[in-house]
Parts: structure tokens; sequence; C-alpha cells
């Protein structure tokens, strides 16, 4: 049986930058990752939007600003080091109604007290100046704002992780974590094809299954992981007369959970129009129709949830509407793009995200942590239960904080 001395749950950018970090932080310890699927970023990571935030939304002071602004900094450096490809082509936060000024005021003071760098309020003629086809009555202008591809990235750094004597175990699905009965090994670690090995100690970063990787080990029920599938749009290739140079972003509406749809170039050149956001019955099913029955019993016997869906009935219910009516997402989107037609567009990809929430039905917009602290394995497993959206952004910041963490609670 193969002993290490950190085992890894998770082939997302977040766990497989912790790897990286924690293999780069203590090099004398012998790290495993292990993913359930064959390739790394196979889930949240690789169905992103891929934008490179800039830190425009979060409130000043808190974490997931500093975060974010230390994640693009860094992550700009990363690729220019290695070499790997990014755009950075700015985005534009558009007030479309008067009654949204104050609050994209208020933004860009947010903004700025945050360090977001290089920021401009633009006027009419000026989004005309950035977005030739955007119409608007104010907007903040983000140039740093950036598009990436986040499965290259998380690939590379799985194998800047190997280069550094880190090993990598795909198809290895976590399903027991026991107490091995070796007092240098003491956690066994078994996989649904009963493949196993013994650790140290054992990190999990599990997204879209953190909860339940949580619970496996005797943790909280709370907060749990609710899927919402955000199902794109995408620009029919040819329609030149609509040719989006950056990200077109809503002013959020703080009545409502989620940002609104936008408009989003990739690194392929396609550009992408959207999300909605709705419910999605299986965990990492990203079809319209995709359906576990697991799952689906979870979310019916979640008492948060329903207290959440209660509050916002009828926002969840003009998402659901647009996410079958292509009419419906394209009207919003023409707020910003008046010449935008049904016909221009067709069906994109969709994501997933892992949305923690507490057991009074409210989004968990910060991070949590817990340690196993009883029995056999107290102060031997550390769970990353939440790390919220910029994740992706600051998935190297993330990695020092969770390094930081697993440092303390396992006296490394």
């Amino acid at each position: 049986m193969q002993k290490v001395d950190c085992l890894i749950v998770g082939g997302g950018i977040v766990g497989v930058a912790v790897a990286r970090n924690l293999q780069l932080t203590f090099s004398h310890l012998k790290c495993l990752l292990v993913e359930k699927e064959n390739i790394l970023a196979k889930h949240q990571t690789g169905h992103n939007s891929g934008v490179i935030h800039a830190g425009v939304y979060y409130k000043p002071g808190s974490l997931k600003a500093k975060l974010c602004i230390d994640g693009l900094k860094r992550i700009y450096e990363y690729c220019d080091e290695n070499h790997l490809p990014y755009r950075k082509c700015g985005k534009i936060i558009v007030a479309v109604e008067r009654d949204q000024l104050a609050r994209l005021d208020d933004l860009f003071q947010r903004a700025t007290q945050n360090g977001v760098q290089d920021l401009k309020m633009l006027d009419s003629n000026q989004i005309r100046e950035v977005e030739p086809n955007c119409r608007g009555i104010r907007a903040i202008h983000s140039p740093h704002t950036g598009i990436i591809d986040y499965g290259l990235i998380c690939r590379h750094f799985g194998k800047s992780f190997e280069q550094m004597g880190g090993r990598i175990a795909l198809n290895f699905e976590a399903e027991k974590f026991l107490p091995s009965g070796d007092a240098s090994y003491p956690i066994l670690v078994q996989s649904t094809t009963n493949s196993t090995f013994l650790s140290r100690y054992v990190i999990t970063c599990g997204g879209l299954q953190a909860d339940q990787l949580a619970t496996l080990c005797g943790g909280s029920k709370n907060p749990t992981i609710v899927p919402f599938r955000g199902d794109y749009l995408k620009l029919k290739h040819g329609t030149d007369k609509l040719k989006i140079n950056g990200n077109i972003y809503p002013v959020p509406d703080p009545r409502f959970p989620f940002l609104g749809v936008h408009f989003t170039p990739r690194m392929d050149g396609s550009v992408w129009l959207g999300p909605n956001a709705v419910l999605s019955m299986k965990r990492e099913g990203y079809g319209l129709f995709d359906f576990s029955i697991r799952d689906t019993i979870d979310l019916a016997f979640n008492s948060g949830l329903r207290k959440l869906a209660w509050k916002h009935l009828g926002y969840g219910l003009g998402e659901m509407r647009r996410a079958y009516s292509l009419s419906a997402t394209v009207r919003e989107l023409q707020k910003f793009v008046p010449a935008l037609a049904t016909d221009d567009v067709e069906r994109g990809p969709s994501g997933v995200r892992a949305q923690a929430l507490s057991a009074d039905g409210n989004l968990v917009e910060d991070f949590v942590f817990e340690t196993v602290d009883t029995g056999d394995l107290k102060n031997r497993i550390l769970h990353v239960r939440n790390a919220p959206s910029p994740a992706a952004t600051s998935s190297l910041p993330i990695a020092d904080m969770v390094v930081a963490k697993a440092k303390e609670c396992f006296n490394l």
C-alpha cells in the first residue's frame, strides 16, 4: 500500500494550486493529488467564463477583494513567466437605466477603495469608443480585466507540481477516510474502486462535492453545496456587425443573488452571452435536462434551499424562463447591444457553480474551512468547504492561505 505525507483531493484549479504551493513550501513532503476524473479541470474550472477579474465588486477591505487584487497580478505574472496566453481585453460595467446610476457610482467608489488600477468612468460617447455596438448612459471601464483558459492554467499548475516532485492520480474518487491503525500514516483513503493510499494528512478541495467530502469524515452538514447551472448563448460565426471587443457587464442589483447576463469574449475568438442561473438537478449536470435522483432528493430535503427559493421566487422563475427561451435572454442582452437579434445567437456551453448555502437560506460568500477535531484523525484533515468566486482569478493567493491554514492545523 502506497504511503504519502499529504493527500490533496480535487483536481480543479484551487486543489491543484494548493498541491503545487504545498510541494513548493514543504519540498521534503511526498504530496499526492487525487482526482476522480480522467483529466484535471473537468468541472467548474473547465466550464467557467474564463474572466480574470479585477476586484471591482467586493466589499472594501474584505478577504475576497484582497485576494482578487493579488490574484489578478499574480496570474498575469505566472502567465508571462511561463509563456501562457491571455488577453487583457478590459471590461465595461454599463448603466442602461437612470436608476442604476447611483449604484454605478457606489461601485466605482468601492473599486477605487479596493485599489483596482486605472479605472475610468465613461459617458455614453466614450462607451461607444470602447465598444461600438454597446449603448448605455454611463459605464465603468476596467482595462486590466482579462480573459484566459483556466483549464490550461490548471493543467500547467499540475505539471509544475509534478516537476517539483508531487504525484497526480487520476480516476481516483475518494469514498472513505478511515483510521488506518498506523501511527505514522493514520489516514486510509479509499476510492470507489477500492484503490487505497495511506497518508499523514489530507486536504480536500472538492468544489461541487465539498460538503459531501466533509461529511464523509464526520464533518458538519452545513454549509451545503447547491448546484446552480448557468447556460450561455454564443454569437454565431460571421456576425461581424456585432463585434465585441471586451467584457460587457450589467450593474449588479443587490436584491438578487446573481450578477445577470453579460458579454464575454473567449480565447478561441468566440463570444459567450449570458449566463442565466437555474437550480441544477445534478451536481455535475451541464445539459438542460440532466438529472440525478440522489442530488434531486438532497435538494428537496434542503431546508435552506426552500427558504432561498421562496425569498427569490420571482427572480428564479425569470431565470428558468431564460433557460428555455433564447428570445427571453436576447431581450435582456439587447439592453446593452440593441443590434443583437435572436438569429445572431445559438446555444452555447453551460457551467455549474458550487454555491455554498447556510441552513437559514443565505448564500455563503466567504471562505469556509473545517478540520476534523475529534477521534483518531484529529488535526489530520482540512476541508476547503467554500472557495467563492473569483476563486479562479484568486487561485494562487488562495493556495497561500490554504497552505498556511494546513501548516497551522497539521503543525508542519
